[in-house]
C-alpha cells in the first residue's frame, strides 16, 4: 500500500491543494484548516448550506497571509491576520483572529449573507486539544481509492436496478481527505488500530461520519442524492453513515506521496 495523494486545505470547506509532500504537526497537517469562515455570531458557516465556498481556491502566501479566488470574483490578497483575538461562536473553538475586512466582504459578496474570514492563530485552543489539538475536522483525514472504487460499483448496481442511468465515478474531493491512499482492500481501514505512513506513526481515533456536504459536486456545486443514499444502504450503523477514517499522529515528520503504509 501506498500514499498517493496528500491533500491540505487553507480555509475550511474550500477547494484543497494537492501537494506532494507535507509536514505533519502535533495538530495535523502544516498550514490545514487554519482560517474558517464564519457568521457574525462567530459560528462556522456550513459548506452543506453554502457549497459556493467549494468554489473557491486559497492559497497561503509567503508573508502568512492567503490568496483568494473564486468564479465570478475578483483575486483578494488577504494580509496576515495580526489583530486580537475575538470570542467565537463555535461550539469547539472559543476565540480566533479576525482576518482583514476586504476579506469579510469578498466572502458576504460570495455567499450572499453576512460573513466574516477568521484565523487561528493558536491551533492547541481549539477545545479537544489532547484529541484534535486544533483542527476543526480532527487531525488528519485518510481515504482510500479502493473503497471509492467499491462505492462507485454500489452505485452504479443502484443505478441499474432502479433503472436510471448509471453515474460516472465519484471525485474523491467530495470527502475532503488529506491523505488519499491505494493498494489495500476495500474498507480494509475499518478494521485498523493504528497505521503508520512513512516515518509517521499514527493512531486511529475514529471512523469519519459523513454529512450532506458530500452530495455537493465540488466542482459543478451541483446537488445529488449519492454517495448519501448509497452508503445509507450499504454502510450505515449507529445512526450514521461512514467512510474514511481519522488519524492522530504519534510522532513529527514530513510525509511524502508514494510512501509506504503499514497498518498497526
Amino acid at each position: 500500500m501506498e500514499l498517493a495523494e496528500i491533500r491540505t486545505y487553507p480555509v475550511k470547506s474550500t477547494a484543497g491543494i494537492l501537494r506532494p509532500s507535507a509536514r505533519v504537526l502535533p495538530w495535523g497537517l502544516e498550514g490545514d484548516r487554519r482560517w474558517g469562515v464564519v457568521d457574525p455570531l462567530g459560528e462556522l458557516i456550513w459548506v452543506g448550506e453554502h457549497p459556493r465556498l467549494l468554489s473557491v481556491s486559497a492559497a497561503e502566501t509567503p508573508e502568512g497571509g492567503l490568496r483568494l479566488s473564486a468564479k465570478g470574483m475578483g483575486e483578494l490578497r488577504v494580509p496576515p491576520a495580526t489583530g486580537d483575538t475575538i470570542p467565537m461562536g463555535c461550539s469547539n473553538l472559543d476565540r480566533a483572529v479576525l482576518a482583514h475586512a476586504d476579506a469579510h466582504e469578498w466572502f458576504t459578496r460570495l455567499l450572499g449573507r453576512p460573513a466574516r474570514l477568521i484565523w487561528l492563530d493558536e491551533p492547541a485552543r481549539r477545545a479537544g486539544a489532547g484529541e484534535y489539538a486544533g483542527l476543526w475536522d480532527g487531525p488528519l483525514h485518510l481515504v482510500s481509492r479502493s473503497s471509492l472504487r467499491r462505492l462507485d460499483d454500489w452505485i452504479a448496481e443502484g443505478a441499474l436496478e432502479r433503472r436510471e442511468h448509471p453515474p460516472g465515478p465519484l471525485d474523491i474531493a467530495r470527502f475532503r481527505p488529506n491523505a488519499v491512499i491505494d493498494g489495500a482492500e476495500p474498507f480494509a481501514e475499518d478494521a485498523w488500530a493504528s497505521v503508520s505512513i512513512g516515518e509517521i506513526d499514527f493512531r486511529v481515533s475514529e471512523s469519519c461520519d459523513r454529512c450532506a456536504a458530500t452530495i455537493w459536486n465540488p466542482t459543478t456545486q451541483e446537488r445529488g442524492r449519492e454517495p448519501l443514499r448509497t452508503l445509507a444502504e450499504r454502510r450505515r450503523w449507529d445512526g450514521k453513515t461512514w467512510f474514511g477514517i481519522r488519524l492522530v499522529p504519534r510522532n513529527v515528520g514530513e510525509l511524502r506521496v508514494g510512501d509506504e503504509v503499514r497498518p498497526g
